[in-house]
């Protein structure tokens, strides 16, 4: 069954509601570069949590806060079309995706 955001899926400029109300900071950019970089280090099929990205951001400080973040970041990119959220070795929608998620390249 199609999904209703699949007809306008090019005109999506935000993973959600949330990510709407909320514009993008500095360290969400930070977020968004460290997924970037980190699976572009990585194998073609390997991913990547957000704490990942959260600890790279965080360079050595209480990098805790920054996991709800890097997960809005990686939304972000996978409504970009630029990786992909999986759980349990499926993609999953972004914007339902629940609990722990990986982030891999398209």
């Amino acid at each position: 069954m199609a999904q209703e955001w699949e007809r306008d899926w090019d005109s999506v400029r935000y993973c959600s509601q949330g990510c709407r109300r909320r514009r993008t900071t500095p360290e969400d950019e930070a977020l968004e570069a460290a997924i970037v970089r980190l699976l572009a280090a990585r194998g073609r099929s390997a991913g990547i949590s957000g704490t990942d990205a959260a600890r790279v951001v965080a360079d050595g400080a209480d990098w805790s806060a920054l996991v709800e973040p890097a997960r809005r970041a990686a939304r972000r990119l996978a409504a970009a079309g630029e990786v992909e959220i999986v759980q349990g070795r499926r993609v999953v929608d972004p914007s339902t995706a629940r609990d722990e998620f990986r982030i891999r390249r398209r």
